[in-house]
């Protein structure tokens, strides 16, 4: 069961530290901050958690490392329960943080598109850009835990790419690359951000797959670093 709780309290931090800096304090660091946020969220947790759990805090990085050989079926499911509570638990203090203050929670730093989106992109532009970011987050993930070139410094070239991915995608649908901190989100606002829910869990899982069939397909599967 360790490596279930890691995956609840690192799923936890990174909604509580990457939404959280959006939430509350967005206005004072901008996109670069957010995107920080998230990226060291991330960055820390795979230090911490890494040797556990592999720190995945994302049902789609979960579902393309098993379509990666990188990790035994058994384990999806319970992984991406972890995650999804975790996140939804970091959700709950954000929420109670805003409305025992007396403020509203506004967009919740939800994901959306159309008039949801920070810029108003289309539904097309957020599920190209959703697939991409996704899939590319997987490719840097597979290719830098690869058992044989694998270093320590691993959680860094991973944290940096969730940064990258957040500045680029942040003004198209805030950024999910992620249905777990989707969903918690969605879940306090309801209306809206549940009606367009759908393309931030099923195109960021269905990119993170087509990441490990196209790793195994040309890199072959390689066990996880240690």
């Amino acid at each position: 069961m360790k490596k279930y709780f890691a995956e609840f309290f690192g799923t936890f931090w990174l909604v509580l530290g990457g939404c959280g800096t959006a939430v509350l304090a967005g206005s004072q660091v901008g996109c670069l901050g957010v995107a920080l946020a998230f990226g060291l969220t991330v960055l820390t947790m795979a230090y911490a958690i890494g040797p556990i759990s592999g720190a995945h805090l994302n049902p789609a990085v979960t579902v393309g490392l098993a379509f990666g050989r990188r990790m035994p079926l058994c384990d999806v499911i319970p992984y991406i329960i972890s995650q999804v509570a975790g996140a939804c638990l970091a959700a709950y203090v954000l929420y109670e943080i805003l409305t025992c203050s007396g403020m509203g929670i506004k967009d919740f730093a939800c994901n959306g598109y159309g008039e949801h989106s920070p810029e108003k992109f289309s539904m097309v532009s957020a599920i190209i850009t959703e697939a991409v970011m996704t899939f590319m987050f997987l490719f840097v993930i597979l290719g830098s835990t690869v058992a044989k070139t694998a270093t320590k410094a691993a959680p860094i070239a991973i944290g940096l790419c969730l940064t990258l991915i957040h500045l680029i995608s942040i003004p198209v649908t805030n950024t999910s690359v992620n249905p777990a901190r989707s969903i918690s989100q969605a879940i306090f606002v309801k209306g809206w951000a549940l009606d367009q829910l759908w393309l931030f869990i099923a195109v960021p899982i269905a990119a993170a797959a087509v990441a490990g069939l196209v790793w195994i397909l040309f890199f072959g599967s390689e066990d996880k670093a240690e």
